[in-house]
């Protein structure tokens, strides 16, 4: 990113969002049959790279069961309704209906009880039975507290998401989680994040995660630059994250470590840009917030907003597409690039010329003047 000055006093680097950069097909295309959308993480290989966020209005133990049909991974949220409610069908309902101004009162009570760990047993249970590969969410400040119930249950790849994720948090009780001595003594793959720059990312990746979440999730639903300032353009961040997996694999000797962007992909041409800069995968919230069979039923939200002190999301009504299985893998019944991500991502990567994931990293890319 390019060294400008702001003022005397200030320099500030200048940094690209999706929206800046487009794709640059090569001196090939393909057909689209020929290309590989496969994506693997530790042990477990998905037929497309594209994960369900941990949001309450994205991931229910149902809606991960047909996520998992349909060749991806979901996360449920380990502190969101499904965790603090035996039965949250009538909550989720109810908050459906919620006006705008009285969303985030309502969501802040609605979030205010307490965690159960008997349900998070139950509802990694459920997911289970299902058959698919099992995925589960803590924020760093509760990760310490729940994760022992969530692994003893059988999660099979382990989440720790926060607005801003470093390698060691100090939680609210003033006990420190070491990620690095935390992740040593698991048995299942660690996705940590969110992280944002080159320096930030290498230390996380030294931790031993098998992946590091870019960005600070739930674009579409989030406040944070609002009540925070916080906000790094994601194009710059997954191409600065890009770049510190290389210089990890090889200071590491060849250890590889997944980059999976998260937040800010409102439409399949931002998930194929999150790749051709360097993702491995995305982890998307609102397109499939949009699903007819989705828990939120149109509206849209991340556990920040359900904040007790400082709120830094919001309740969003985006409205219906189409079943989840559609928004996915398509038929597409609009022309916005909200239905059929994976069939769009394939499509992009045909058009440049590329056969894999991999490949398509190299993708010639172009800022928008």
């Amino acid at each position: 990113m390019t060294d400008v000055e702001i003022g005397r006093a200030k320099r500030g680097r200048v940094a690209y969002s999706f929206d800046d950069v487009s794709l640059v097909p090569s001196r090939r295309t393909r057909d689209p049959k020929l290309v590989s959308l496969a994506w693997k993480i530790d042990a477990y290989t998905f037929e497309h790279p594209v994960i369900a966020a941990p949001m309450d209005s994205v991931v229910s133990p149902q809606s991960a069961a047909t996520f998992g049909a349909a060749g991806g991974l979901a996360v449920l949220n380990l502190e969101g309704v499904w965790t603090r409610y035996a039965e949250p069908a009538g909550l989720l309902a109810e908050i459906a209906k919620l006006s705008p101004k009285d969303a985030t009162s309502r969501l802040q009570q609605i979030y205010a009880e307490p965690i159960k760990p008997e349900l998070i047993a139950q509802r990694i249970a459920e997911m289970r039975e299902a058959g698919y590969t099992v995925a589960g969410s803590l924020s760093p400040q509760r990760t310490a507290k729940f994760a022992k119930q969530a692994i003893d249950a059988g999660v099979d790849i382990f989440v720790i998401r926060g607005t801003t994720v470093s390698a060691e948090h100090v939680s609210d009780g003033d006990s420190a989680l070491n990620l690095k001595e935390f992740i040593y003594e698991l048995d299942v793959p660690v996705i940590v994040g969110g992280c944002a720059t080159y320096t930030a990312a290498l230390h996380l990746m030294r931790t031993g995660a098998a992946g590091v979440l870019v960005g600070f999730g739930g674009g579409a639903a989030h406040t944070t630059r609002n009540v925070l300032g916080v906000r790094v353009p994601m194009a710059s961040a997954v191409a600065d994250v890009a770049a510190a997996r290389r210089d990890y694999l090889d200071e590491s000797g060849g250890r590889y470590v997944s980059v999976i962007a998260d937040g800010s992909m409102g439409s399949s041409g931002d998930v194929a840009k999150a790749v051709a800069l360097g993702a491995d995968a995305v982890l998307v919230g609102s397109p499939f917030a949009r699903a007819t069979d989705a828990p939120g039923q149109g509206r849209h939200w991340g556990l920040e907003a359900t904040h007790s002190d400082l709120p830094r999301g919001e309740l969003v009504e985006l409205g219906t597409v189409g079943t989840l299985t559609e928004i996915l893998n398509g038929p597409s019944h609009v022309a916005d690039g909200t239905m059929n991500i994976v069939g769009a991502l394939r499509r992009a990567m045909a058009t440049c010329g590329y056969s894999d994931l991999k490949e398509f990293q190299r993708c010639e890319v172009v800022v928008n003047p």
